[in-house]
């Protein structure tokens, strides 16, 4: 499980990815800019395998022992796919790659009604949103402002929070830290012609998250479960983490591109402060790697252990965004921090070889490690922030 790591230590890594770091350096940059024309070059390759792979009707998911494991349009990954796409075709202009990206747009519209759990955002906003914001194309918006009204049915007001799954034998009502990424629909509607009920349900919710998730060191729960009735908090947990007073690293990430975004939308500087401290956790933590991909929880009991590409590629992409609202040092720190991770994340330790990996870009992400479930395998939503962070970089830092 661990080989590729033994052999290519993270302090070799960190240590052979030093001199590309310094956004001061021209010939930096110049680096930096060809490991991202290569990146991008060997996606469109790359998902030509992955879209043989995926049934016409389906959505690619992962892959695991040889074999692609798809889903339905109602998985919540299902709005990665087509997002990733219109990423390539952004920066591409690929018209086969729009294709495809507009063949799968046509199968996954139905979900714009969906209320079976939060996750409408990740589902509709990563593809629609990516559409519209490329194309223009008015049909685009109509989805998005359509699952906003739906994404607001799972709004209560007695826990002033949008619930994330329905009731279940072991939870009465959770909300999820995740669900912090699903807010950007409901604020990015309301900016463009929509309900001011949409921007102000988004900020309840990220005010309960502030107030209930996070401990003092600005680490996260995953999950807060609430009793309906009266509001009052039931139980706090780490369902997919190490235990329940661990940090899961995808969580962390989650808690730093959600408050991130919610600064760009609002300017309110308590969300500024929120994702600073939670990067301080990310980037201070005694266990983060030098190549700054992390362990899939920062207090697994056995480290080393399995890495998260996904937590690393969704770290990358905030820290960027974090270092357009912040100046000087802090500033570096974020952006350089990122750099490093999209360099690890572009090396023979994580990136596919061309045709291998079932058509995915980068290898060793975990879903679920205490279920044994999508662990060390590709996850749709790892390539999707891993092209997001790379496109950043060119538009803010080159």
């Amino acid at each position: 499980m661990h080989s590729t790591f033994e052999k290519l230590t993270a302090t070799v890594i960190a240590a052979l990815l030093l001199p590309l770091v310094s956004l001061a350096q021209p010939a930096a940059k110049k680096r930096m800019a060809a490991l991202i024309d290569d990146n991008m070059q060997f996606a469109v390759k790359q998902y030509q395998v992955l879209k043989a792979n995926t049934p016409a009707d389906r959505m690619p998911r992962s892959f695991a022992k040889g074999k692609s494991i798809t889903s339905d349009t109602e998985w919540w990954c299902s709005g990665f796919y087509p997002g990733t796409l219109w990423y390539l075709y952004e920066y591409t202009k690929d018209p086969d790659v729009k294709t495809e990206a507009e063949k799968r747009l046509t199968i996954l519209e139905k979900e714009k009604r969906y209320t079976g759990n939060h996750d409408i955002g990740f589902m509709i906003f990563c593809s629609f949103g990516n559409a519209y914001r490329i194309t223009g194309d008015k049909k685009y918006k109509d989805v998005i402002d359509t699952a906003a009204v739906y994404q607001l049915t799972r709004y209560r007001p007695s826990i002033k929070s949008i619930q994330s799954w329905n009731k279940s034998s072991n939870l009465n009502c959770p909300v999820i830290i995740d669900n912090m990424m699903n807010l950007e629909q409901l604020l990015w509607t309301s900016q463009n012609g929509g309900s001011s009920r949409f921007r102000e349900i988004a900020l309840i919710h990220a005010n309960t998250t502030i107030k209930n998730h996070y401990r003092p060191d600005y680490s996260t729960f995953h999950i807060v479960d609430y009793n309906l009735d009266n509001g009052e908090i039931i139980k706090k947990v780490n369902g997919q983490g190490a235990h329940d007073t661990s940090a899961w690293s995808r969580g962390q990430a989650w808690g730093l591109y959600g408050f991130t975004m919610m600064y760009r939308f609002t300017r309110d500087q308590k969300y500024l402060n929120q994702a600073k401290h939670i990067a301080n956790f990310i980037l201070s933590h005694p266990n983060l790697p030098a190549d700054k991909i992390p362990y899939w929880d920062y207090n697994a009991p056995q480290i080393p252990t399995s890495r998260d590409a996904s937590a690393g590629a969704i770290a990358a992409s905030a820290l960027l965004e974090l270092g357009q609202y912040t100046t000087g040092r802090e500033r570096s720190r974020y952006v350089d921090a990122a750099t490093v991770m999209l360099q690890s994340l572009s090396s023979d330790a994580y990136r596919a070889k061309l045709g291998e990996n079932g058509g995915f870009l980068l290898k060793n992400s975990v879903g679920s490690f205490l279920a044994n479930s999508e662990v060390d395998v590709p996850l749709t939503y790892a390539d999707y922030y891993f092209l997001e962070g790379l496109l950043r970089y060119k538009k803010w830092y080159l």
